[in-house]
């Protein structure tokens, strides 16, 4: 996938690309800070159909939604000839005992036998977090074990 990156004098920077169907769609970061989601009209790649502002929080979950199930699929499909072996998302919920304690402190690995192999958080990827790797509400764990595993690690992140 070729993404464009066009300087706006003045404005910021436009990164895009195009799609199957000749849209283009990207984002526009304004110098100030301020984010944009665009899509182009269908006719002319050039010409805004439509215009999103995003908040940081809203960029970095719309990030997630996006990078997450990407990354699940790309690990399940590399998992496909290992049987029982299985990935999945498990995000840490308002009200987990483990929002800002650390991986170190879950004991996922020796208590489960999972292992977390890598943590989204606000867009941004955190491959193979350590120990000593802080948790907050919203962050996505992609996580990889057999599935009674898995389930347990639910449970425990959501428990206790």
């Amino acid at each position: 996938m070729n993404v464009e990156v066009t300087p706006l004098p003045g404005i910021g920077v436009r990164k895009d690309f195009a799609l199957g169907s000749g849209r283009r769609v990207g984002v526009v970061t304004h110098r100030d800070g301020k984010i944009e989601l665009i899509v182009s009209k269908s006719d002319d790649p050039d010409a805004c159909l439509a215009s999103l502002p995003l908040t940081p929080e809203e960029a970095g979950a719309l990030a997630n939604l996006l990078g997450a199930p990407q990354l699940v699929a790309q690990l399940t499909e590399e998992h496909r000839e290992l049987p029982g072996i299985s990935t999945r998302q498990l995000t840490i919920k308002s009200g987990s005992p483990y929002d800002g304690r650390t991986l170190g402190d879950t004991a996922l690995r020796t208590r489960t036998g999972v292992s977390i192999v890598a943590v989204m958080r606000a867009g941004q990827i955190n491959p193979s977090p350590t120990p000593d790797f802080l948790f907050t509400v919203g962050d996505v764990l992609v996580v990889v074990g057999t599935s009674e595993g898995l389930d347990a690690a639910a449970k425990i992140l959501h428990g206790g």
